[in-house]
């Protein structure tokens, strides 16, 4: 039991190390070829390598009940949350993206005592909901320019979509655990995931070829197959049968630094005081939902 444990806080870390650069590496993906293609040819490239290994290891594609299980979680955790974010980097930087996804926290909160019809919320946890929220205003105080833009606008509700897509969707995974290897399921998860999406794109011509993308847009893919979806994914499907949805989610206080301070210094994103202060007051109040909602779970 302590060395799965163990290996669940080891892949705890990965995940939120590599999945606050994957946010660059989306972002810089992005600016050439459209966000839902670039999410759906790092799912697809990545299911495929998973599951051909799993099948020459002689594992069988599990049955229909079990198929629609991880179907569900694909949808939601996939095809709509990794799909519209990856797709808001075309009009908001990799950074504000991850501190919007760093609501996570509070939605899986909100979430799992909805589902788990626990209807005590604390008077901690309302201010914690408050200061988080002020954080995030505080933060697009610096862009109250740009919201006038509608394309930044839409960039960011797409990243708002696709954090509730992800704290459901992680509160699901939690409670269903298909009786199939956890990288198996994965693997299934991500073929299914990006064939949708390359479904998606091949309809409505979000698509390019290619052989006409540079040596950064590859670079860009590469990186994301390898670290953002066979290291960071697997592992965050590991840690959630592992440890509890809310321990789970301290990756997304994290994910954020990461990727503001890369964006900072690879991109020249924005990051000045009111963003530091911002993300600061966001992670504070997300944490005491957080920390409130062990209490009440006890």
């Amino acid at each position: 039991m302590k060395k799965e444990l163990h290996k669940a806080y080891i892949a705890l870390g990965l995940v939120s190390f590599f999945w606050g650069t994957t946010y660059i590496a989306s972002r810089i993906g992005a600016q050439h070829m459209p966000g839902l293609f670039v999410s759906g040819i790092r799912q697809f490239a990545s299911g495929v390598l998973l599951v051909s290994f799993f099948l020459l290891k002689g594992h069988h594609i599990p049955g229909k009940e079990i198929l629609k299980k991880i179907s569900i979680q694909s949808i939601f955790m996939l095809c709509i949350a990794n799909g519209l974010l990856t797709w808001s980097v075309e009009y908001i930087s990799g950074g504000l993206a991850a501190i919007i996804a760093a609501l996570v926290p509070l939605f899986i909160a909100l979430f799992t005592l909805w589902l788990s019809k626990c209807a005590k919320i604390t008077r901690w946890m309302v201010i914690g909901l408050i200061a988080g929220f002020a954080g995030v205003l505080t933060i697009f105080y610096d862009y109250l320019a740009q919201l006038q833009d509608k394309s930044f606008l839409f960039g960011v509700v797409l990243a708002l979509l696709s954090t509730l897509s992800w704290s459901f969707g992680t509160v699901y995974t939690s409670k269903q655990k298909p009786p199939i290897d956890i990288l198996f399921n994965v693997g299934l998860q991500m073929l299914i995931a990006g064939i949708l999406v390359l479904t998606i794109c091949g309809i409505t011509g979000k698509y390019v070829s290619l052989g006409s993308i540079g040596q950064s847009s590859w670079l860009a893919l590469s990186y994301l197959v390898v670290f953002g979806s066979l290291v960071a994914y697997s592992a965050y499907v590991f840690v959630i049968g592992k440890l509890p949805p809310t321990q789970v989610s301290i990756y997304a206080y994290i994910n954020p630094v990461v990727a503001v301070v890369l964006g900072w210094l690879l991109l020249s994103e924005k990051m000045n005081g009111n963003m530091i202060v911002g993300t600061v007051i966001t992670l504070a109040g997300v944490y005491l939902v957080n920390h409130e909602f062990k209490k009440v779970k006890q």
